[in-house]
């Protein structure tokens, strides 16, 4: 299993067109999950799950793509695309 995290923040004046956004995202994106931080407001992290790297480096790739349905939040992160910070991890210890 790989996990891909996408990691940004959100201009001041977005939170409602960006939760609007994300609602529907979601209900369209199989295999993600969407989360705020607690100790920073307006803090997101996307965590995309993967099977393998190649899939954990489609998805990536992908989201980092103009042509992704994702990226109709870029124009709400500050900093815009500059500021989309994506990451892909694989386990660090193999099953025994």
């Amino acid at each position: 299993m790989f996990i891909t995290f996408a990691e940004y923040r959100i201009s001041p004046g977005f939170q409602e067109q960006y939760e609007a956004a994300t609602k529907l995202l979601l209900k369209e994106t199989e295999g993600v999950e969407l989360y705020e931080g607690t100790d920073q407001p307006g803090l997101f992290v996307e965590i995309w799950r993967a099977a393998d790297v190649a899939q954990a480096e489609r998805i990536k790739k992908e989201r980092c793509s103009e042509r992704s349905s994702w990226a109709v939040l870029t124009p709400m992160i500050l900093g815009g695309s500059a500021k989309l910070h994506v990451w892909t991890f694989k386990p660090a210890h193999s099953p025994s």
